[in-house]
């Protein structure tokens, strides 16, 4: 029967694995929902946008301490992990500290481990007292009420609880290597820097209750590893694993140079040629008519909804919109938010209806953002420039507004007025063209 904890652990590490693989596959269906655009073009500069930017985390530091802090919660994150591989041999073939036949490597890795887990628990703990007791601003903007704040302090207790078992199931196995005469496969092997100052608490105390805590940090360390795992889906720690790819897509264009929409530019270069037969190709009766912009998820591109479900909600973008900050109602983190909500609205749809979408009556466009929104942006790109994994709620923007312009005609009436005077004298002023520069002998 010693056997059953491993079998115990397979099967757990089946579901949680199992469930989270299905989340992708959900994640990765609602993305495609999004119109096609290539992005494959310049892999070099698109590898090297990765690794400067998810990797090496270049936007994070432009904020020092943040950056700093979180910086140390990636490392840990990232380094600590490899001690996972290490629980997961050891849980399904019923091994003990199976990568201490490293000698010294293992020392040395053990010892990182529970100093990066120390300065993990420092960091969270900051990020906590930031967020909640110094009220940084843009983490009480009105977008950041209910769920998005206590999904951003619900993964803070959980990176404590998690490091807090780490150092626990450590300090309960030093105790156990140390026991006079030995204590079941409990052998001297790693370094504990940290754990090795919490031992003390288990002097004195019966051996085999040292052993039902350490087995029990064990296994809440890796359930609730597995737990966190399939929370991410939920939350916006979603970027933990789509940072990376959201760094490789991005935009490569310089800031400013919006995308043309191709029916309108091959129709404007079919105007502008003499030579031009516009019933040379007669039109096919079946085609279905483009539409002009975005009113909804499905009219925005891939890469826009990949976007949305990488946005970490840090705020950095709309503490640094100039509307925002003079008071109008735009903010570029909530249509990011918006944008998630509505694709995961949508792909709930397509779940409870076998596959397909049924119209539900809603649309992102005045369900979720209104014109007011859209037309408040300046089109400045600051939000771009200061998202740290290189998000582009401008862009979603942009195709908004093309469809309040080209397909219901609804501009501000200022913008309207602007338009006709350029189409009209070839400049936003309502003279001649013959008097359109006249503004420059003043």
């Amino acid at each position: 029967m010693s056997f059953l904890p491993n079998i115990l652990f397979a099967i757990i590490l089946f579901l949680g694995i199992g469930f989270f693989v299905k989340n992708v596959k959900k994640l990765i269906r609602n993305i495609k929902l999004g119109q096609d655009i290539d992005r494959t073009d310049n892999s070099s500069a698109r590898w090297k946008n990765m690794a400067m930017i998810a990797l090496g985390q270049s936007k994070m530091v432009k904020r020092p301490v943040a950056g700093f802090l979180h910086i140390l919660v990636y490392v840990g994150f990232v380094i600590i992990n490899i001690e996972v591989l290490e629980i997961i041999i050891d849980g399904l073939f019923g091994t003990h500290r199976v990568f201490s036949v490293l000698g010294g490597v293992y020392n040395f890795l053990i010892g990182s481990f529970e100093i990066l887990a120390l300065l993990v628990v420092v960091a969270v703990v900051t990020f906590w007292i930031r967020r909640n007791i110094i009220k940084i601003q843009r983490f009480w903007k009105p977008e950041m009420k209910g769920w998005p704040k206590n999904d951003a302090n619900y993964i803070l207790y959980f990176e404590v609880v998690l490091m807090s078992l780490f150092l626990l199931m450590n300090a309960a196995d030093f105790h156990l290597q140390h026991v006079a005469g030995g204590f079941g496969h409990y052998h001297e092997a790693g370094s504990f820097p940290v754990s090795q100052i919490i031992a003390p608490i288990f002097d004195g105390m019966d051996n085999s209750a040292v052993f039902m805590i350490e087995r029990a940090a064990w296994w809440l360390h890796i359930c609730g590893i597995l737990v966190f795992l399939n929370y991410l889906y939920y939350s916006k720690h979603l970027h933990i694993l789509l940072a990376f790819p959201n760094t490789y897509f991005a935009n490569l264009n310089p800031y400013g140079q919006f995308d043309n929409l191709e029916s309108v530019t091959n129709e404007v270069k079919m105007m502008m040629d003499p030579n031009a037969d516009p019933f040379a190709a007669p039109a096919d009766p079946d085609a279905v008519p483009a539409k002009f912009g975005a009113s909804d998820v499905q009219d925005l591109n891939w890469v826009q909804l990949l976007n949305a479900y990488t946005c970490t909600e840090c705020g950095r973008c709309t503490s640094s919109c100039p509307a925002n900050l003079t008071g109008k109602k735009l903010s570029p983190r909530k249509i990011m938010m918006d944008t998630r909500d509505r694709l995961e609205e949508v792909g709930k749809n397509i779940d409870a209806n076998g596959g397909k979408f049924v119209d539900d009556g809603k649309s992102l466009l005045n369900d979720y953002i209104t014109p007011e929104e859209l037309w408040a942006c300046t089109t400045c790109n600051a939000c771009v420039e200061e998202c740290p994994v290189n998000i582009s709620p401008l862009s979603i923007i942009v195709e908004m507004r093309r469809y309040l312009v080209m397909e219901q005609s609804a501009a501000p009436m200022e913008l309207n007025n602007m338009m006709t005077n350029i189409e009209n004298n070839g400049a936003p002023w309502p003279y001649s063209q013959m008097d359109r520069l006249n503004w420059k002998n003043e």
